[in-house]
């Protein structure tokens, strides 16, 4: 999510890049026979039954208990299925204030993880003809600064140039005045359009919010449904993914961590369990489990749901200033070392699922705080730590300072494209 949190300014930003990133077969899923088959196949990262060895497993214990005394995080669930077993354990503490523990079936909200399906109910679309990612924006939905310049496709990229709303100082101050308030799209999308651009349409990078609130309002547009039951009925219910859902209020179901976060009006850490996360919306409301991550992390990653020329073209990547030459930003989902996937942040928690196709390895993990340690996210620090142990070939780095995926940055540059493959190699 963010950066170094520093002074209040910077703590503002942070939040509201949140929603945020850090990162990420079959024939389009209009008819009924790619959902029977989504819903019946074997995921392509389906766990093996036997549990990893005990020298690995120790090494991982070391690494995350350490890990997470360095940062300060409070509890962590960590999820690893690969060629060499698997490993589920929870980390910590789920309230600093009891001391329960945490326990790998609580629920979490997964911030930036939504544009994942929010950009997966994008591809459907265009699998169906009904949207374009070469469309204008303009197309689909009226008011949009350069409208008529900004494509689909640069939307999902994140190459608009549209101002992100999340940085607005009033958007900010609404926020901060009340956590709990609810947001439309329409005020989100009024607090971003109330500002300059960053940089002419496909020419430049920003991890923009803005971006996946207009790529929501098109699903809705063209599908007819509200973005919520879109995705529940389209991709969560053929996954079989029960645990997963797509809140229109505060409501957060149980059992769950209390979630920790300093990204408050004065700076002081507060309990963010239960503010309300409509102001991410297509960006980043999202609640979903250990389990139904698991389901997920193969499925983006290898196209369950696409079509396969649709799949191949959410994994071009460009290269984004401030990232390493080997981390690219596709469709809604990063590439970080062959790891495919994306980072969620929202105050109070954090999560990183993603799916290496070379070693048909899923990771998943989940925090109860999103705040930075030397200007790192914890939740990417983690990662870091586990990826040296399982794919020391494939290290998930954000940064040498490991900063947020969902950091955003007025820097601008013209991206090269680059096509990854279905299993990258580093």
């Amino acid at each position: 999510m963010t950066a170094q949190v520093v002074t209040r300014t910077h703590r503002r930003r942070g939040l509201l890049a949140a929603a945020a990133v850090t990162l990420l077969i079959a024939a389009g899923c209009a008819d009924d026979s790619t959902s029977e088959q989504a819903a019946t196949s074997t995921p392509a990262g389906a766990e093996p039954s036997a549990e990893m060895d005990s020298a690995v497993a120790q090494r991982l214990d070391d690494a995350i208990n350490a890990t997470m005394t360095k940062t300060s995080v409070p509890g962590a669930i960590v999820g690893v299925w690969g060629p060499e077993g698997k490993y589920v354990k929870a980390f910590g503490v789920a309230d600093k204030s009891t001391d329960a523990p945490m326990e790998t079936d609580f629920y979490t909200r997964i911030g930036s993880l939504t544009k994942t399906f929010t950009a997966t109910a994008i591809l459907q679309l265009v699998d169906e003809g009904k949207v374009g990612l070469d469309d204008p924006i303009s197309k689909y939905i009226d008011g949009v600064p350069a409208g008529d310049q900004i494509t689909i496709r640069e939307l999902a990229r994140m190459q608009s140039g549209l101002a992100n709303y999340s940085e607005s100082p009033e958007f900010q101050q609404a926020l901060f005045a009340d956590p709990k308030a609810p947001f439309t799209p329409q005020q989100l999308l009024g607090y971003a359009f109330a500002q300059p651009a960053t940089f002419p349409p496909g020419q430049g990078f920003q991890y923009c919010n803005t971006n996946y609130v207009l790529l929501g309002l098109v699903v809705e547009k063209e599908s007819g449904l509200a973005l919520q039951d879109y995705i529940n009925e389209r991709i969560l219910q053929p996954l079989h993914m029960e645990k997963t859902n797509f809140p229109t209020t505060n409501a957060f179901p149980s059992p769950h961590a209390q979630g920790y976060t300093v990204q408050t009006a004065d700076g002081k850490e507060a309990t963010a369990t239960d503010w309300d996360p409509s102001w991410g919306w297509a960006a980043g409301a999202m609640i979903s489990t250990l389990e139904d991550l698991h389901i997920w992390g193969p499925v983006l990653a290898t196209g369950t749901l696409l079509k396969p020329e649709t799949q191949a073209q959410r994994l071009e990547t460009v290269n984004a200033p401030g990232y390493p030459p080997d981390v690219g930003y596709g469709l809604g989902v990063f590439n970080a070392a062959g790891w495919i996937g994306h980072n969620g942040s929202l105050p109070g928690y954090q999560t990183v699922t993603v799916y290496l196709p070379e070693q048909k390895s899923t990771l998943v993990i989940m925090t109860n705080t999103d705040i930075a340690y030397e200007g790192g996210e914890p939740s990417t620090q983690l990662a870091t730590a586990i990826t040296e142990i399982i794919s020391p070939e494939h290290v998930y780095r954000l940064s040498a300072a490991e900063p947020s995926a969902e950091t955003t940055t007025s820097e601008t540059t013209t991206p090269e494209a680059t096509t990854q493959s279905t299993e990258p190699t580093r």
